[in-house]
This record gives C-alpha cells, structure tokens and sequence, in this order.
C-alpha cells in the first residue's frame, strides 16, 4: 500500500486515474461506477467517502465522494491533486436554484463561484482571488452540452458555508447580483486548483429551488440527474 499523510484516504498510489468526478454524496459516486464504468474498483472506503476507478469508453476514470461543505471537498481535492497525481476534478453536485424560470434537474455550469468563505485567506494573496473553472473544461463541457440539446445555464454560483442561514434576505441578493444557485463546495475546488496548478469544473443539477416549492428526494439527487452524469463523464474522456 502506498503510504501518505493521509489519514482519509488508503489507496496504491496507481489506483486512482488522472481524471476524477466528485459527487458530494459517496453514494452517487457508487452508483455512477456502477451505471457508468467498466469493470470499476474501489480504492478507497475510508469513513465510507468510496472511491471507484473503471473505463470509461476505454480511458480510465475515477469517482469519489467529497462529503458536503468547502473543507471537506478541499480535503480530499488537495490530497487527489498532491498525494495520488490527480489532474483534473469534475465536481457533479446538488443545487438550490435561483432564478424563475429554472427547475429542478437543471443543468448549471460553475464558470465562477462567489462564496461567504475565509478559505481564500490562508493562501495569503494580498488581494481577493477569484475563484473560476479551468476554461478549457469549461468550453468542452459546454460543446458537448450543445451537441446533446441539453438545457444549461453557465455563469456564477453562490458556494455558501452556512446551509441553514440565520439571514433569510441572502437568496435573494444573490439572484439579484445575478448567481444562478447556490450550493457548498465549488469556491473551494476551484481555489484548490488554482493553487495546486490543476484543473477543475463544477457541472450541477438542480434538486430544489429557494422561490418555489419544488424538491428532489435523496434518492432521486442520487439516481436522476444522469444527463449531468454524462456530461461530466464525456467531458473527463477528452481530459483522460
């Protein structure tokens, strides 16, 4: 077994693939290996955060949980990127949307996150860095969204830490400043990159919505939002 500092992750330094797709919940990251990979592996079950890695279309791709919120997704993120050689992350999240005419199982690409975070600040930049997709995922993701006839929004996401706010009025500054959702992880996946010279993209689904009483179960996050799945895969074929 290849030995790291990690105490969340025990996997061969080879088993996990250059391009990986990050669910929040482990268990959609079970069920993409499962639906979607050939012959797929588990290389990590660590506090149950599984992690999987098959062939997709013939190019190895791993899946792994990130678990819910900016510290949990980047903890795994930076180990991925430094410890196992990882240089893409995809993440395929849940989020509350925004905007009107927007429904559950939307699509939403991240190409920036605006975020309520002090993750930023431990990088020491003597400004405010501004977390943003790897623009080459970002146009592949979007091409192959068109070539499918999929219905997607690109622009800026609200990745919050606080799920439960105290503010009730903070949903909608955000969609009046033009963020299409909100969810917990992207600002710090993309400030990871950043940092660690790799790539990432957040591609999300809509499970529920701030304005409207609509609402995806837990099983149906998990199982239903397969045209974000697939969008995320044939995205990390081209980068495999």
């Amino acid at each position: 077994m290849f030995k790291t500092p990690s105490a969340c992750l025990e996997a061969d330094q080879d088993a996990v693939a250059k391009v990986i797709l990050m669910p929040g919940d482990p268990l959609r990251a079970k069920y993409i290996a499962e639906t979607y990979l050939e012959d797929p592996v588990l290389f990590n079950s660590v506090r149950n955060m599984n992690g999987y890695t098959g062939t997709y279309k013939g190019k190895r791709i791993s899946v792994m949980g990130s678990g819910m919120g900016i510290p949990s997704a980047v903890l795994y993120a930076h180990e991925l990127y430094t410890f196992y050689g990882v240089e893409t992350i995809i993440r395929v999240g849940s989020t509350g949307a925004l905007l009107d005419d927007m429904e559950c199982r939307d699509i939403v690409i991240a190409m920036g996150a605006c975020t309520n975070s002090n993750f930023a600040h431990h990088y020491n930049f003597p400004g405010t860095l501004a977390p943003t997709a790897s623009f080459d995922l970002l146009y592949d993701a979007v091409n192959i969204s068109r070539e499918r006839g999929a219905q997607i929004r690109v622009g800026n996401v609200f990745s919050t830490d606080i799920f439960y706010n105290a503010q009730p009025d903070v949903p909608t500054k955000a969609r009046d400043l033009g963020m299409l959702c909100v969810e917990m992880e992207t600002a710090g996946l993309y400030l990871e990159a950043l940092a660690q010279h790799k790539k990432a993209l957040s591609i999300l689904s809509v499970s529920d919505h701030f304005f409207k009483p609509q609402a995806l179960t837990a099983q149906e996050i998990r199982e239903s939002f397969r045209e974000m799945m697939e969008i995320a895969l044939e995205t990390a074929y081209l980068h495999a």
